[in-house]
């Protein structure tokens, strides 16, 4: 308990610490190691620096996947279907789903209902000297989340491993090698930036999986909380929306802000409650769910949730019946209804009907035609 208690007292100190952003902060940050590599000394500013190199390209698609071959311009929904527990609800027909573009009703061109088939998942984490110093709070909960999630995935899912804090490192590639998985969160010990850039981590890492068919996720482990990011939130908010991969985020520190919430600033809390709200937002947008655990218990719960609701998704596409390659966003909505009479689909259990939900991107900006 008292071991407990200390860690969380230099969580608080972090958090109360948290609302200010000093200048003398990022010229710190200039002389810092990231979590991949230290830093060269004749290196130049970490201004403009070039995207992350991949080995993993976006046409590199692994083997054994389940692949859609349609128009250019088909749209490819990753759909769940919740009950009110939360728990999935399987064995739902084609003919029972309907999607809606701009209000229009869409042709399902393919339907695929596979829970055995590979996932890739790439697990964007947080880890910067701020809020993730070493045995601090936030850092064994940090790891705890990454190791164990990484613990639930099965032999054939590939993984990739992209730390952050000023900006995104590639620690290894999707690999369904679990050798080099765990070689790569080894180097998560000592952080190096106190920055938490997160718009720039995740828009890099949805846009370089955009092309990535098959089912496909990113994780996010952090705090929601951005710094010093080159997208602002509208930018990074479309970019996320472009890419169309969805987004589950595991929040981190919860029960540690709510022991610091006497000792912060009105505009401390308003940061916290803006990070929360920016996960519920992009992982709202494309699909995916966030999560907000108080207790590290809640995490297998939480670890098998997002892998129901990976290996339970209904593979839907459909070719637009709007065509037009004009940029534009576009509405998505999907229901589930009786063919017979096309009025929303009733289900029962024991008798007894079940309210449910459905989860999936809420829409897409179209291609333009220079594209």
């Amino acid at each position: 308990m008292k071991h407990l208690k200390a860690a969380m007292i230099l969580a608080l100190a972090s958090l109360v610490a948290t609302g200010v952003i000093a200048v003398a902060t990022a010229q710190q940050s200039q002389s810092s190691e990231t979590v991949a590599k230290p830093k060269k000394k004749d290196a130049p500013p970490d201004t403009d620096l070039p995207k992350i190199p991949s080995e993993y390209k976006k046409t590199d698609v692994p083997v054994n996947l389940p692949t859609f071959h349609s128009d250019v311009n088909a749209v490819q929904l990753e759909v769940a279907v919740l009950d009110n527990k939360g728990h999935f609800i399987p064995g739902i027909p084609k003919g029972n789903f309907r999607i809606l573009e701009d209000n229009v009703p869409q042709q399902i061109t393919n339907f695929s209902a596979n829970a055995d088939a590979p996932m890739t998942i790439a697990l964007v984490i947080e880890f910067n000297a701020r809020l993730q110093s070493y045995w601090g709070e936030g850092w064994y909960e940090t790891l705890t989340a990454t190791y164990g999630f990484v613990e639930t995935l099965k032999k054939d899912d590939y993984v990739a491993i992209v730390a952050f804090d000023m900006r995104p490192e590639i620690l290894s590639d999707f690999t369904t090698d679990r050798m080099k998985t765990q070689e790569a969160m080894q180097r998560l010990r000592i952080p190096g930036f106190s920055e938490s850039n997160m718009y720039d981590a995740l828009v890099d890492t949805a846009q370089r999986m955009s092309n990535i068919e098959g089912r496909k996720a990113i994780l996010y482990i952090g705090t929601g909380l951005d710094t010093f990011s080159k997208l602002t939130f509208d930018k990074a908010r479309k970019g996320i929306q472009e890419a169309a991969v969805p987004i589950y985020a595991i929040s981190i520190l919860q029960a540690a802000r709510i022991v610091a919430d006497s000792y912060m600033g009105a505009s401390q809390r308003m940061d916290f409650l803006q990070a929360d709200n920016q996960l519920n937002t992009f992982s709202r947008e494309t699909g995916g769910q966030a999560f907000f655990p108080r207790f590290i218990a809640e995490y297998p719960g939480i670890f098998q949730a997002v892998s129901a609701a990976l290996r339970n998704q209904y593979s839907i596409a459909y070719s637009p019946s709007n065509q037009a390659r004009d940029g534009k966003y576009r509405k998505i909505k999907v229901e589930l209804i009786n063919p017979a009479n096309g009025e929303q689909l009733k289900i029962t259990a024991n008798n007894k009907p079940i309210k449910y939900s459905i989860i999936a991107k809420p829409g897409y900006t179209a291609p333009r035609e220079v594209e």
